[in-house]
């Protein structure tokens, strides 16, 4: 048995808060309606965070903070509850400053007539259009609690996928960060003090140690030049990336280097298929649902290949003819789409498209990171192994000084 603690509300909307002894987080669901409790958050003790947090930078709402409201809302509107009431509840359960405003704001244009939708539109930096559109479709049909469930979920793959991208390059990155450190304590602080004692002494020097000495000496001295021209580089890329042919051209060409660009491409296309498996599932057209998968994709090449999907659904072709004729989605998505639609079941056909490439994607940067990992190593160690040497030729030298 484990202590939980919950939030929930009671049959007259009123918020209950406490905690409860449970095998696990359902088993204290089940015993919170079994009390008349409609439940809105159960987390583990010692999960829920330890107290008030100050910060001096402006306060943003996450992908985290975005998927907790999602649900709480999901969970809220499921049990019964109407909206106005439901944003209530939510107001008063939100910690986070900025969340919390908008929530309020949401709350008070629905009393003063408009929709969901309409409310929720006002904030296009936190609620996309996606997100939106998904909720129109929901208040028009009569079933917000079924699209708010599947906003949920979708929220939650998205989430998932990028954490473990995230987590996965943690320790390169880290690995690199230190080895990068390394080195330069090594060649600004170390070789200087050995290159002052080589000079007193006058005697000729190995040639891999002059190279770390004049090495040493230009990145002192002129380190100030590789800055600029990393900075020069990067503001370059920004400029040239504003021009929208030259981003496409960009753009197209990343989905072709060597290893990244596949994983890139499947990203692509396991968000493409995730996002319009999500909206047809949610009764948007599916003119409507391929204009805002062409808005969220990350990438102008993918992005505009969806756009002529859209042109060519227009004229009557197959979604998976037009897939084809890209050139950007893989052989195997696009048989998979072409199935769907010969069956009739292009919805649940993307949604395991999605799945599978996720799922891809996951393998395929695993075994990118398993290869990259010694490969920096390997690197680094070469790298510092040269330094080393040369500094022991050096000192080995000085026993050919006569005295």
């Amino acid at each position: 048995m484990a202590d939980f603690i919950y939030k929930a509300t009671n049959m007259s909307g009123q918020v209950v808060e406490g905690s409860m002894e449970g095998r696990d987080e359902k088993a204290v669901v089940r015993s919170l309606h079994q009390l008349g409790y409609i439940p809105v958050r159960v987390v583990a003790a010692g999960e829920g965070g330890g107290g008030p947090r100050f910060s001096f930078l402006p306060q943003r709402v996450g992908m985290k903070q975005l998927l907790a409201f999602s649900q709480e809302l999901s969970t809220l509107v499921s049990a019964g509850l109407p909206i106005d009431r439901s944003l209530q509840i939510l107001g008063s359960l939100t910690k986070a400053p900025r969340l919390k405003k908008v929530v309020l704001d949401v709350l008070t244009r629905i009393r003063e007539g408009s929709s969901l939708a309409e409310a929720l539109a006002s904030h296009p930096r936190i609620f996309s259009k996606l997100f939106v559109n998904m909720v129109k479709a929901g208040e028009s049909g009569g079933f917000l609690e079924v699209i708010l469930s599947r906003l949920v979920k979708y929220l939650q793959s998205s989430k998932e996928i990028r954490d473990f991208l995230v987590s996965v390059m943690i320790y390169p990155l880290i690995l690199t960060a230190v080895s990068g450190a390394s080195i330069v304590i090594l060649v600004t602080f170390v070789i200087p003090r050995f290159a002052k004692i080589f000079s007193d002494m006058g005697q000729a020097i190995p040639l891999p140690t002059q190279i770390m000495l004049n090495l040493s000496r230009y990145v002192r001295d002129y380190w100030w030049v590789g800055a600029g021209m990393l900075a020069l580089l990067y503001f370059g890329l920004r400029v040239y990336n504003q021009d929208e042919e030259r981003r496409f051209r960009w753009d197209r060409s990343k989905l072709q280097w060597p290893a990244v660009g596949n994983i890139i491409k499947k990203i692509e296309v396991a968000r493409f298929a995730r996002t319009l498996a999500t909206l047809l599932q949610s009764g948007v057209p599916i003119l409507s649902a391929l204009s805002l998968v062409r808005e969220i994709s990350q990438n102008l090449a993918v992005s505009r290949a969806i756009g002529n999907i859209h042109d060519r659904l227009r004229e009557g072709k197959a979604v998976a003819r037009t897939l084809e004729e890209t050139g950007v989605f893989p052989p195997l998505a696009v048989h998979m789409i072409n199935v769907g639609e010969e069956t009739g079941r292009i919805e649940e056909m993307l949604a395991k498209v999605a799945d599978t490439y996720e799922e891809d994607v996951q393998t395929t940067v695993k075994r990118f990171v398993s290869l990259l990992e010694p490969l920096i190593i390997l690197v680094m160690g070469a790298v510092v192994g040269f330094i080393v040497i040369s500094m022991l030729l050096a000192i080995f030298s000085i026993n050919e000084i006569p005295f």
